[in-house]
């Protein structure tokens, strides 16, 4: 997906599809207002056509009589109580709010062809979908998978087994329902995982050659961290010009850094990489039927510095439990929930300082393109 920049002042830019002839953006075009009134949305849109220099360009995005009422100040958090969707029995009202929140943005997702739009909306629900089956031990020095489907070598990180799967791989690994075990990973490792496995279960529909790629990446060499970010995701947002602190699309990935110095410096303790599950909750790992809101996240984050100590080695640590235990005593006295909230809900301060900024990021990411036409993925070998 390519994000063009940001106005100085906020707009709503919604969802740009572009096409290389008049024939093939009138099909697009026709494709789009149809799976739009599927979804009972076309009510709240409004569009625009015209032409760049490689063609016509078709802009759809939230009426204006709209906008304020479902996202105020850019907040879609609020949407699906605003038209009472339920996300979780209905697969259509997870569409509805994956759509109406890219409507709502205020930067143009754009797309080359309708194709690549629906292949961007399926890889969102399929985090959002598998992120709430994920379940999760929390360990930084420690990692494992289930032996039968991966083999691992500190050059080449965790690799899969002759013959073996790499969506089933990855479903096991990360769903307890199908393992019937927690394994260990840190929170940045975990959200490679559900996306690479989000990635993999489009491709199977819409690019197996590409899907039949990375199954044969992974029997080689895994690709993470940087490289993973560089491969797969694209950010949108910029600390120049930041995203609205309640801006959020379901399958979004974003992190929420850890405003205090001190206890950032706890390994795997400097922030939070979690997905957006809309409905206003956040992916809780560790903890899967307790997602975080907007607000228990920030409390989360806020109470870490209360909860250091040091280990009979010397290493600075966290304890969960005590966080946990401040998290409680603050959740019963709104007062101070609203003040810790006040604080955290600010854009964070850039890299190595630590001033007057909170834990919310300026950015946000999501997947590249996916199409055997107009995919972005470049896999390393």
């Amino acid at each position: 997906m390519t994000v063009v920049s940001q106005p100085a002042k906020l707009l709503f830019c919604g969802i740009r599809i572009s096409a290389q002839s008049e024939p093939e953006f009138q099909t697009a075009q026709q494709r789009f207002m149809c799976y739009l009134q599927d979804l009972d949305l076309h009510r709240y849109i409004e569009s625009t056509h015209w032409r760049d220099d490689t063609g016509p360009v078709f802009d759809i995005k939230l009426r204006q009589a709209h906008e304020h009422d479902l996202t105020p100040d850019f907040d879609t958090t609020l949407l699906c109580q605003t038209l009472q969707l339920d996300t979780h029995e209905s697969v259509a009202d997870l569409d509805r709010e994956i759509v109406l929140a890219m409507l709502a943005s205020p930067i143009h997702f754009e797309f080359p062809s309708f194709d690549e739009l629906l292949s961007a909306l399926s890889v969102r629900r399929n985090i959002v979908q598998n992120a709430r089956r994920t379940a999760l031990a929390f360990d930084t020095e420690h990692a494992e998978r289930p032996e039968d489907f991966w083999t691992y070598d500190v050059a080449r990180g965790f690799t899969l087994r002759p013959g073996k799967s790499l969506i089933e791989a990855l479903q096991k690994t990360t769903q307890p329902d199908r393992s019937g075990k927690l394994y260990s990973f840190s929170c940045y490792r975990a959200t490679e995982y559900v996306i690479l496995l989000s990635i993999a279960q489009e491709l199977a529909s819409c690019n197996p050659d590409l899907l039949m790629q990375l199954q044969q990446q992974w029997e080689t060499r895994a690709i993470m961290s940087g490289q993973f970010h560089e491969v797969f995701l694209h950010e949108y947002g910029s600390m120049d010009e930041p995203l609205p602190p309640k801006y959020y699309v379901p399958g979004d990935r974003l992190w929420f850094r850890n405003p205090d110095e001190y206890s950032s410096n706890v390994e795997g303790y400097e922030g939070s990489w979690v997905f957006y599950l809309g409905d206003g909750l956040f992916t809780n790992f560790w903890k899967r039927d307790q997602p975080f809101t907007l607000h228990t996240k920030c409390v989360e984050l806020f109470h870490w510095r209360n909860a250091t100590y040091h280990n009979a080695d010397g290493k600075l640590q966290i304890d969960d439990d005590v966080v946990d235990e401040w998290v409680a005593k603050s959740l019963q006295d709104p007062l101070e929930v609203a003040c810790i909230v006040d604080q955290m809900l600010r854009l964070r301060d850039p890299g190595g300082i630590y001033l007057d900024g909170g834990c919310i990021d300026a950015t946000r990411e999501c997947a590249r393109r996916l199409r055997a036409a107009t995919g972005q993925l470049s896999l390393p070998g």
